[in-house]
């Protein structure tokens, strides 16, 4: 896929960042929302510099979505990172979610001895469930929620009963991708819209790591005894399977993807984790290559026009 099709950076996001800087310095700790089952691709690298010396909880949402063991391999990784401490929860369970609450006076042991506040910066790409765990740690609906990324537009602050002042801003995306993966990722989860995505081609990549790594779960569920290994080919047998045809009995492939892409979002398939360390850092490399053969290639290009530069002068 062309990386630009998933390239999401609406304005509103351009300011939330805005706000992020200016808020930081006045806050505590960060707590961000990452979805279990994309734990890399949902992290904002733009937090990683705007944190400076922060503390920081990663707490990895929708985990009841995602493999167990996978998640806790990924909070193991994830707080090996200075600062970092990890949860994993799900908003299905609002005991779950009041641990953020502890964790934080954890860190903070004398702020409710001495009557003062903690001052927290919530933060989270869109649609990892924010909103959600606002609501639930205010017991209150303070922040709009919604099966589509990009619902909160406006940075607010809900003070909590547990001597804890959350300050929510919009879930941003970081304006370019570097690593393609991450952004079929994205797609699959729904944290960019749907409408800026082709269903097909991302189906055709998660597929393709479904048959790989969760093969069983494939089988299983499209009562498919032997996979293919041709993406295309068993994206057309999953549309037979599940009656997505066209006049002639031609496979409607549209049909069969958004039919996969939904049944991933709502865990019909299986517990399912999308990414996970080793894969990551595979891919890191191979986008620190991709980027130094580029950078190479533009010293060429300006080396070339200076010397016609040059031969044209004479």
């Amino acid at each position: 896929m062309n990386n630009q099709k998933i390239q999401w950076f609406p304005g509103h996001m351009h300011k939330a960042r805005k706000q992020i800087e200016e808020i930081i310095p006045k806050t505590d700790i960060i707590v961000e929302i990452l979805d279990a089952r994309i734990p890399f691709s949902s992290k904002n690298p733009l937090i990683r510099h705007l944190r400076k010396d922060k503390s920081v909880i990663k707490v990895l949402n929708k985990r009841d979505l995602a493999d167990p063991a996978m998640t806790a391999l990924w909070l193991k990784h994830l707080e090996k990172e200075q600062g970092t401490k990890t949860m994993a929860i799900t908003t299905t369970q609002i005991t779950e979610v009041n641990k953020i609450i502890d964790l934080c006076h954890s860190i903070f042991p004398n702020r409710r001895k001495i009557g003062k506040h903690i001052h927290a910066l919530i933060v989270g790409i869109p649609n990892v469930g924010k909103s959600t765990i606002i609501n639930m740690l205010a017991r209150r609906v303070v922040a709009k929620t919604g099966n589509e990324p990009a619902i909160t537009r406006q940075q607010q602050r809900v003070k909590l009963e547990s001597g804890i002042v959350l300050s929510d801003t919009p879930g941003i995306l970081w304006p370019k991708l570097e690593n393609p993966n991450t952004g079929y990722r994205l797609a699959a989860t729904g944290a960019v819209k749907d409408t800026v995505v082709e269903y097909d081609e991302v189906a055709f990549y998660i597929v393709e790591y479904l048959a790989n790594t969760y093969p069983d779960l494939l089988r299983k569920r499209y009562h498919i005894e032997r996979l293919p290994d041709n993406a295309i080919e068993l994206m057309g047998m999953i549309g037979q399977k599940r009656g997505c045809l066209r006049s002639g009995g031609r496979i409607d492939l549209s049909k069969a993807s958004r039919i996969l892409i939904n049944e991933l979002r709502n865990g019909v398939l299986g517990l399912i984790t999308l990414e996970y360390p080793d894969i990551i850092n595979k891919e890191l490399l191979k986008v620190e290559e991709t980027m130094a053969v580029e950078a190479d290639k533009q010293i060429r290009r300006k080396k070339e026009r200076r010397q016609r530069y040059l031969k044209n002068k004479r």
